[in-house]
């Protein structure tokens, strides 16, 4: 059973094929992927084709992704989640992205409370780290804020559309 999570103003739910015009409206938005190490998707069926890996992630206990819904409203405003999850090893990385049309209202910093709290009480993580552009100020403040610590840089570390990219690593530490 996928788990559900619940914040005062969302619900972090599974991801489903039914989501994929919201998956699209996401990742073919450039706001959305200029720093996201992917390139802007230009069809729903490459959303699909996202939609199935994060299901095969969580199959495969590679990592989990929540599509972000804000309450009494349908369908999704971004993802939110852990990829390289190495449950030998007791850590994964957190990622995340909202739609544009959803930014400066908290809910990234809402929903990553949450998810952060569920990893560290029920997937039973010691470390969560997460790789940043250094160019994307908004998140590199949100990490700072939820009380993540930069551990130092990753030259040319991720690729975006063709060029290479500085990137900061954090973590955040089961104290």
């Amino acid at each position: 059973m996928f788990p559900i999570l619940e914040t005062e103003r969302l619900i972090l739910r599974e991801i489903t094929k039914e989501d994929a015009e919201d998956i699209f409206a996401c990742f073919s938005n450039n706001d959305v992927t200029r720093y996201y190490g992917q390139e802007t998707l230009d069809s729903i069926e490459q959303a699909e084709k996202i939609i199935e890996f994060f299901s095969n992630n969580y199959n495969e206990k590679r990592g989990i992704r929540w599509g972000i819904e804000r309450k009494g409203f349908k369908g999704i405003i971004g993802t939110i989640g852990f990829n390289a999850w190495m449950p030998k090893h007791k850590r994964a990385e957190i990622g995340y992205e909202i739609h544009p049309g959803h930014w400066r209202k908290g809910y990234t910093s809402e929903a990553l409370s949450k998810v952060l709290t569920y990893g560290f009480e029920v997937m039973d993580l010691t470390r969560i780290g997460a790789v940043v552009f250094i160019e994307n100020e908004s998140s590199n403040n949100l990490l700072t804020k939820m009380g993540f610590e930069k551990e130092g840089v990753l030259r040319k570390y991720m690729y975006q559309n063709g060029k290479a990219y500085d990137t900061n690593v954090y973590s955040l530490l089961k104290e």
